[in-house]
């Protein structure tokens, strides 16, 4: 009787095919360890939010004090309580690491976008999920946070007053309200994870980016064993940067306000959310009007979903993008400032660099992405275009490589056929002479691709 392989039974197949012997391009450098890192927190979250939800009470006049029966009578209840905490602040982490990276490569282009799409909506539950979790322990920010953000829903016209009530059960963030975002935190993660299996099919169905944009099925290896390791070693570094915080910095990441049991009568001076909110709640401070603010933050986030849309590059990767390049980190820089925006006191001059940064923030991703493929597709060629944009599109469509690609090897024809004529690498282009597309496609190979990159 011939032994079967556990991982080719019909059971255990996905297992084969989605991690064993998944076909990886063999570029992909640590860059593309944040979505499994991502997914290691998610894990976490799950086992450590259930077993506080064994503890937790979600009453007004409990709920403090369950906490604190967590961190002081449960047998490492302080343990799961901090891995918990930080972990939700490794997970925001790791998940802005990851959006930064697809940003910057491109994951955002077709065909990738509903890949990218799915991304956008897990990253919005999560924003949802870890909302709702702040509310919990019953401290004065977790109280007048829920209030705060609450009420942001009575700028809806007509119907936002009615809206802040049913949200609230009542007349105030009270019981009922601490029971619904409970109910509704226990529940968003599983609705994550489910998303995250969605994710990750359509990722396989897609394929796998690289760093330099080319297409994904050029050159392969299986997952196992030579990515699995660098998985590995990126969780590693996980765990050692979220054990530097759970046990020696355990309260480094959160409000000391949340340290004092909620009390509607006394107001705390500065309300400020967790930090991972802060860029957007910078976002919604900096529009004077409070439904522009409201729409704008909510904008902020939504606007990732337009991506795969409003871009006009053929260019995959900003490595050979040099206009887009040096914008991205201008992005980066002005995400940074509204995160510190965030934390600061409503007042000049914080208020006036809000608006500038909210400004380039949207100026970015509605102005600048649909100019500048257009802009960086116009600085390829100096001077006439050796192909018209038709029949450039049709060499585009034979999708072997990156348009950068082509033109490098359309350049190498010129120089190939019409060197004799001692007039300079683009000697052709004064004559308007072409050279045949078949110079180049006849030894344009995949792996002649990887070696000019």
């Amino acid at each position: 009787m011939s032994k079967i392989r556990w991982n080719k039974d019909p059971i255990f197949s996905f297992i084969d095919s989605h991690i064993i012997d998944y076909p990886t391009p063999i570029n992909i450098n640590y860059l593309w360890s944040f979505g499994s890192a991502a997914g290691l927190c998610l894990v976490i979250q799950i086992i450590t939010g259930i077993f506080l939800a064994m503890h937790y009470t979600p009453h007004i006049d409990l709920a403090f004090n369950s906490v604190e029966h967590i961190m002081r009578d449960v047998n490492h209840g302080w343990l799961i309580r901090y891995l918990h905490a930080n972990g939700a602040s490794m997970f925001f982490i790791v998940v802005y690491l990851h959006i930064f990276r697809g940003l910057y490569f491109g994951s955002y282009m077709n065909p990738r976008g509903h890949l990218w799409a799915s991304g956008v909506i897990i990253f919005f539950l999560m924003m949802a999920a870890g909302f709702m979790g702040y509310v919990l322990p019953w401290g004065q920010m977790s109280f007048w946070g829920a209030t705060v953000i609450t009420n942001l829903f009575s700028a809806i016209p007509y119907i936002g007053g009615a809206v802040v009530e049913w949200l609230w059960g009542g007349f105030s963030v009270d019981n009922a309200t601490l029971n619904r975002f409970f109910s509704l935190h226990y529940l968003v993660p599983f609705l994550i994870a489910g998303l995250t299996i969605s994710h990750l099919s359509l990722l396989h169905t897609a394929g796998s980016g690289n760093p330099v944009g080319i297409n994904s099925s050029l050159d392969v290896i299986p997952f196992y064993p030579y990515f699995y390791v660098k998985d590995l070693f990126a969780f590693l570094i996980l765990v050692i940067v979220f054990s530097i915080f759970v046990f020696f910095y355990p309260n480094a990441l959160g409000h000391s306000d949340n340290y004092i049991q909620a009390n509607p009568l006394v107001t705390p001076p500065h309300i400020v959310p967790e930090w991972y909110f802060l860029p957007f709640y910078a976002i919604l401070r900096s529009i004077p009007d409070k439904l522009g603010g409201v729409v704008a933050m909510i904008s902020a986030i939504l606007i990732l979903l337009l991506l795969p849309i409003i871009n006009t590059s053929n260019i995959r990767s900003s490595k050979f993008r040099p206009v887009f390049s040096i914008a991205y980190w201008f992005l980066v820089s002005d995400f940074l400032i509204l995160g510190w925006i965030g934390q600061k006191p409503v007042e000049s001059p914080y208020i006036e660099v809000g608006m500038l940064a909210t400004t380039f923030y949207f100026f970015f991703f509605l102005i600048f992405i649909p100019l500048c493929g257009k802009l960086e597709y116009e600085l390829r060629w100096f001077g006439d275009k050796p192909y018209s944009d038709e029949e450039y599109s049709e060499l585009l469509d034979l999708k072997l490589v990156d348009p950068l690609i082509v033109d490098k090897a359309i350049e190498e024809c010129y120089d190939s056929q019409y060197a004799d004529l001692e007039m300079g690498d683009y000697a052709p282009l004064n004559h308007g002479r072409r050279p045949d597309p078949s110079c180049f496609l006849e030894h344009f190979t995949p792996t002649w691709a990887l070696w000019r990159r």
